[in-house]
C-alpha cells in the first residue's frame, strides 16, 4: 500500500487546502484566546475565593530596613569607594573635529 501518492494537483485542489489551512490556523488562535479567558476566569475566581493569598501592604519602614540591608550588602561586596559623584564642566576650546559647519556639503557654483 503506497501512502504518498504523487498527484497532478490543479488549481481548485490548491485552493481548498489553502482555504481550509487558514481556516484551521484562525480555529487554533481563537481556540487559544478561549483558554485563556477560561484561565483568567479561573484564576481570578480562585483568588477571590481565597483573600489570605493577597500580598499585605509593605509599611514605609520596612521599605526603608530592605533598602538599608541591600545597601549595606552591597557595599560588602566591593571595595571601599568614595561614593561622590563629581560632575565638573570643562570648557573646551575650538576644535575643527567638534565644529558641525565642517560636515555640511558647500553648494557648487552654477554658472
Amino acid at each position: 500500500m503506497n501512502v504518498l501518492m504523487v498527484t497532478d494537483w490543479g488549481w481548485s485542489e490548491m485552493l481548498w487546502v489553502a482555504l481550509i489551512s487558514i481556516c484551521l490556523v484562525f480555529l487554533v488562535l481563537q481556540l487559544l484566546v478561549w483558554v485563556m479567558k477560561g484561565f483568567g476566569v479561573a484564576f481570578s475566581h480562585r483568588n477571590a475565593m481565597n483573600p489570605a493569598s493577597a500580598p499585605a501592604q509593605i509599611h514605609d519602614e520596612e521599605i526603608a530596613a530592605i533598602a538599608t540591608a541591600l545597601k549595606i550588602f552591597r557595599s560588602e561586596l566591593h571595595d571601599r569607594e568614595s561614593e561622590v559623584l563629581t560632575i565638573l564642566s570643562i570648557k573646551r576650546a575650538y576644535s575643527p573635529w567638534n565644529s558641525k559647519i565642517h560636515g555640511l556639503t558647500q553648494m557648487p557654483d552654477r554658472k
